[in-house]
């Protein structure tokens, strides 16, 4: 007996030091650079103000009422500012904010700033109004609640981002997203201290900015849904407001159905007969050999590059599959003429002619890894999505680069796998001049299958971590401290007017034709969308761009918290950190169980009846996992038939239904194994 009093009373001591440390760790996504914490706390009431004086503009004041507002549809208290403008005189400000310079939102522009917080006043100051606004953010993230009310914990903050280039791209080209959807997003990124949207519009499956010198690619290849110039111009201002660049990206040669279907005298091959409805690669390439293709360019260039205002503009260039190419023989021979070797020196000869246009507009080129090439000058910047080589290879040949591969957030992957995935790794094999060359990365959220409805919850809250890895040092990389801050972040994202919390119970009420969804969000809490890109693969019908995307894949979330929890479980129950099993069994009873009530469910709704194998599957692997349990518990001698047929059973589990999968089945399979 005395043992067991020992042991509870070190597992209430552990309890304890962690409830404490808990209430004394910060929430901040990302990390700043060096943080200095004290004991006291500034409490915030209805005498709050803030004052702005420096050299600042618009955005900030404005930014600073926004913050204002956010605090107080946080707390409920009632601040005595309407609006914080260059007209306040405050006496004694509660929070002063300094500005040494209004700056233009560009590549390279300094975002430092330095927070200082004690017990009666707060102050935020740096370089430039955008250094502000990140400040704004960490102050945000760092309000905080006692018995006693709200409050921000006295510290000193010094912070300034690791790298320059942090972005998000938004594919609106295969499946549209109005203006609010964008704007939503833009507000996501500024809250997580992201500085570039890249704006992916044109593609096969559509074409999505008014041309007034060209009509025919809006008004032929959009199906009416594109933006207007206004439209455009609001969504860049808005992002500069908040301290982020729009940088757009017109895919060419390649990817490019939508411009020939509008104007066939661009192409290398066949006209097809409309834009392109399926996804995938398809042959529609620009012709590099006609003289027209580059007067057509040039103009359209001149009008974009007077729309678009950012200094870098993105060409595309990726996934030419050169079929158009090699079929077209007056092709064929202007590359005999022009002693061009293969389709990379052809597309490299095209993508200098275009850098020459751009050049003129005073425009600098960006365009993914395809366009490297020996024959390409340094001044561009290589996006690298297939592969780390090509980052290194860029580098060491002297481009500018960012990287994009493991950020590829419309796969699927857990957060874990992007959180940890480094642009410049500790082991990276780069001098510290080659490191230099490497200028960020971006997150990238291509449009197959995501709508206005489920785009948020592909893009949060994992994007959050990836942000991280843009913003703080290297050495922030505590995988369970990512995952608990994430998990506050991405409940204050909800503010900014984002859908991906809010929107899953929502599509589960769809689905269950307004009954009950207990049964349903038990199975869904654990399963999730195929990864990679194998859900156009598991299907019988090939999704298309009006195909429905209504269905329980499209509900279920990537990195679902429930299913990480009980994997952890079973690692921590193994390692010996978790001293006892009940809440696995709860966790297996309630699995086992779930079916059955499920099965009401699917009679009423013929949407759900493609999950009905994986509802079944769930019960039964549960009911394996309470089996090895008590086997564990009174030290059974394990049946290895038992032991060889649950390992099968498990296995058959893996299988998809619906495009979605069980993520629970390694857990389990672990205390089989254990056996």
């Amino acid at each position: 007996m005395q043992k067991y009093k020992i042991i509870l009373c070190l597992i209430m001591i552990f309890l304890s030091q962690s409830f404490a440390e808990q209430k004394t760790t910060l929430n901040l996504m990302p990390v700043p650079a060096k943080i200095s914490l004290n004991n006291e706390k500034f409490r915030l009431n209805d005498k709050f103000t803030i004052a702005v004086t420096g050299e600042c503009n618009k955005k900030l004041f404005e930014y600073s009422t926004k913050t204002l507002r956010r605090l107080s549809g946080r707390t409920g208290i009632f601040f005595p500012q309407d609006f914080i403008t260059s007209l306040d005189e405050l006496e004694n400000p509660s929070m002063l904010i300094k500005s040494d310079e209004a700056a233009k939102v560009k590549l390279y522009i300094d975002e430092s700033y330095s927070l200082k917080i004690n017990q009666s006043k707060i102050f935020l100051s740096a370089k430039t109004d955008i250094g502000a606004i990140r400040g704004l953010e960490t102050l945000l993230q760092l309000l905080d609640i006692d018995d006693q009310g709200y409050f921000f914990p006295t510290l000193e903050i010094t912070d300034s981002p690791r790298f320059a280039w942090r972005g998000l791209m938004i594919d609106v080209s295969r499946n549209f997203k109005p203006v609010e959807v964008i704007k939503r997003n833009l507000d996501g990124m500024a809250a997580v201290k992201l500085n570039v949207f890249h704006f992916h519009l044109v593609d096969d499956q559509g074409f999505r900015v008014e041309c007034k010198n060209f009509p025919k690619l809006h008004e032929v290849s959009s199906d009416g849904l594109y933006y207007t110039h206004d439209q455009i111009k609001d969504i860049i201002q808005y992002a500069a407001n908040l301290g982020i660049r729009v940088v757009p990206e017109f895919d060419i040669p390649a990817h490019a159905t939508s411009w020939i279907f509008a104007y066939p005298e661009l192409g290398s091959g066949a006209v097809p007969k409309s834009v392109e409805r399926k996804w995938g690669i398809f042959n529609p390439t620009l012709n590099p050999a006609k003289e027209s293709t580059y007067e057509f360019l040039d103009k359209f260039l001149q009008e974009m590059t007077g729309l678009f205002t950012d200094e870098y503009f993105h060409i595309g260039g990726d996934e030419n599959n050169g079929d158009d190419w090699n079929n077209n023989p007056e092709i064929q021979k202007f590359m005999q003429q022009k002693n061009i070797s293969n389709n990379h020196a052809l597309q490299a000869y095209f993508n200098q002619r275009i850098l020459k246009i751009l050049t003129k507009y005073n425009r600098k080129m960006v365009g993914w890894e395809e366009i490297m090439h020996e024959n390409m000058p340094k001044n561009i910047v290589i996006q690298a999505w297939y592969g780390k080589e090509t980052l290194v290879k860029a580098a060491r040949s002297g481009f500018q680069v960012m990287l994009s591969k493991g950020y590829y957030i419309d796969l699927i992957h857990p957060t874990v796998r992007h959180y940890l995935n480094d642009p410049i790794p500790a082991d990276s094999p780069l001098s510290d001049i080659e490191k230099k060359l490497i200028i960020g990365g971006e997150a990238t959220m291509w449009g197959e299958f995501v709508t206005s409805e489920t785009i948020d919850s592909r893009i949060w809250p994992r994007t959050a971590a990836i942000a991280e890895r843009f913003w703080s040092p290297q050495n922030i990389r505590n995988v369970d401290d990512m995952y608990r801050r994430l998990e506050i972040t991405s409940f204050r994202l909800e503010e900014l007017g984002l859908t991906h919390i809010k929107n899953y119970e929502m599509m589960l009420r769809r689905l269950t034709n307004n009954e009950d969804i207990f049964a349903l969000k038990t199975l869904v809490d654990v399963i999730e969308p195929v990864k990679f890109y194998r859900r156009n693969r598991l299907f019988n019908r090939k999704y298309r761009s009006f195909s429905p995307y209504t269905r329980v894949v499209d509900a279920a979330r990537p990195d679902q918290k429930v299913a990480r929890n009980f994997r952890n479980m079973i690692d921590d129950f193994i390692d010996h950190k978790q001293p006892n099993t009940e809440e696995i069994k709860y966790w297996l009873n309630l699995w086992q169980n779930n079916h059955k009530k499920l099965l009401i469910t699917i009679k009423n709704s013929p949407i759900l009846r493609e999950i009905e194998p994986l509802s079944e599957n769930l019960s039964l692997i549960s009911g394996i996992g309470l089996e090895a349990i008590d086997i564990i518990e009174q030290d059974k001698k394990v049946d290895k038939e038992w032991k060889k047929s649950s390992l099968e059973i498990l296995e058959k589990a893996k299988e998809p239904y619906g495009q979605t999968e069980i993520m629970i089945v390694s857990g389990i399979k672990k205390l089989i194994e254990l056996l």
